[in-house]
């Protein structure tokens, strides 16, 4: 199975693919990274058109890679003033994924870093520990946004 998993930003927008052999008469498999990365905007340009920039782009990953499954962060709310453009943003990678009939799986950061660490309150070492742990990485994934969405990616994998 290979598996899209996506941090949601405005500026940024993590993505990391997995592919996932899972082993006969076992609930665990073997994880593997195909492709990390982010997708990023041109903070000059307005956020109508930044959002279609998002939208071309994950249209492209997905072309690209033809994932079984898309895993998103669910949007954890912060009092920020670019918490209205981060949700906007989130809207449209949804909307993009559902053009294509992916289904989606989505989980809170917490649940996240239970899934992955075993405990809700990880720090993000712990979690970047775990995912270079899980597909069995020499080097850290960078930068961090691919590296979260790898753990959201894993997260859609560990929750089915």
């Amino acid at each position: 199975m290979r598996i899209l998993g996506i941090d949601p930003g405005l500026a940024r927008v993590g993505y990391g693919v997995i592919d996932v052999e899972p082993r006969k008469g076992k609930e665990e498999g073997t994880q593997r990274m195909v492709d990390c990365g982010i997708i990023r905007t041109d903070p000059g340009r307005s956020e109508g058109e930044r959002m279609v920039e998002i939208a071309r782009d994950l249209r492209q990953i997905i072309r690209i890679h033809q994932p079984e499954l898309a895993s998103v962060e669910k949007f954890f709310f912060y009092r920020s003033s670019n918490t209205i453009a981060v949700v906007q943003a989130r809207g449209v990678l949804i909307m993009t994924l559902t053009r294509f009939g992916l289904p989606i799986v989505e989980f809170p950061p917490m649940q996240i870093k239970q899934a992955l660490t075993g405990h809700g309150h990880a720090d993000k070492d712990e979690v970047l520990e775990a995912v270079m742990r899980e597909l069995d990485l020499d080097t850290p994934p960078r930068p961090d946004d691919a590296a979260d969405a790898l753990a959201v990616a894993l997260t859609g994998w560990f929750q089915r």
